[in-house]
């Protein structure tokens, strides 16, 4: 039953573990520099004005840098081959490293909620908002730029950190706009109260983005299967072979750079083991050919022959159609 397979390097698996380790690391390392830059511009800001607006922001720059440089070591274990300790690899850091992102977002957002309401209650003068706008206009800028970077690398890769990554910086790239119209009205326009507002409008806006990256993370470790688009892709592939008779039983997860497949294919049953082997590895290679980063265990079944077993066959009940449809 042959198909045809039009190759795309976007998502996790298509890349060897050298190539997306690569790609994710100029994107971390990118990531860290410029939030080193934005923490040190907005502190100036800050210290000038007085703007909880700002303050605002440059706790959610100093949080992002200390989640970047997170990203940026647990890149590198992710993308270590396996152990002995770890045989599956180490991709689970990279959930793990978005996940603690999105503790990071959290935080700063209870913290610049409890900042705006003081502010709220006790207004505050806001004074040299032209320097504060013009750091702010800088911070645009240099997290546009990070944040086309990033979603190049997660095209290519994926990366389920970089995506947490990316997603902080998407969220100060729109809150930066609310910033600089709350200091322009708080500075220009006599209007105190809008600076708090917009403080606590950025808070509601980081809890969402750490709601949004938290959620993604624990996909990953919780083994969620990868989209339905995908393991059809999957299957398709394992089934592009007229000896190959039925795949069944199919199981995939995302950890990191790296997926895991595993599967039960059904074969002539009067094959030779060697016969069946050479399907078998000949399927293997043709998945590795579109995801290089894939680990890959097939199970061949004598067509008709099987008998139901395995940890599926006992979940279903006994029932060996529920197994086939699995």
């Amino acid at each position: 039953m042959p198909h045809d397979h039009a190759h795309s390097d976007a998502g996790p698996g298509r890349l060897s573990p050298k190539e997306a380790r690569r790609i994710t690391g100029q994107a971390t390392a990118f990531s860290v520099s410029v939030a080193t830059i934005l923490v040190v511009t907005k502190l100036a800001a800050w210290w000038l004005s007085g703007s909880v607006a700002i303050l605002a922001s440059l706790a959610d720059s100093a949080l992002d840098l200390a989640a970047s440089l997170i990203t940026f070591f647990a890149i590198r274990f992710a993308a270590e081959p396996a152990d002995r300790e770890h045989r599956f690899g180490h991709g689970k850091a990279e959930a793990f490293a978005s996940f603690l992102q999105a503790l990071f977002v959290a935080l700063s957002a209870g913290l610049l909620l409890r900042e705006a309401w003081q502010h709220y209650v006790e207004p505050r003068e806001i004074t040299n908002g032209g320097w504060a706008i013009a750091v702010m206009v800088l911070s645009m800028v240099l997290t546009a730029g990070l944040i086309w970077f990033q979603t190049r690398a997660v095209s290519k890769t994926g990366s389920v950190a970089v995506s947490g990554d990316r997603a902080h910086y998407t969220a100060d790239l729109a809150s930066n706009v609310a910033v600089i119209a709350g200091v322009a009205a708080a500075a220009f326009l006599a209007v105190p109260l809008a600076d708090p507002i917009v403080g606590a409008v950025v808070a509601l806006w980081l809890f969402w983005s750490a709601w949004q990256v938290a959620r993604g993370a624990l996909d990953q470790m919780l083994d969620r299967e990868l989209p339905d688009g995908e393991r059809d892709k999957i299957i398709a592939i394992a089934e592009d072979d007229e000896r190959v008779i039925d795949v069944h039983q199919v199981r995939t997860r995302a950890a990191g750079p790296l997926i895991h497949i595993q599967m039960h294919m059904d074969l002539d049953p009067k094959l030779t083991l060697e016969a069946a082997h050479e399907i078998v590895v000949a399927a293997e290679n043709r998945l590795l050919s579109h995801y290089p980063a894939a680990d890959i265990i097939i199970h061949p079944d004598p067509h008709g022959k099987a008998e139901p077993h395995g940890l599926a066959f006992m979940q279903s009940g006994g029932d060996p159609e529920a197994v086939k449809d699995a």
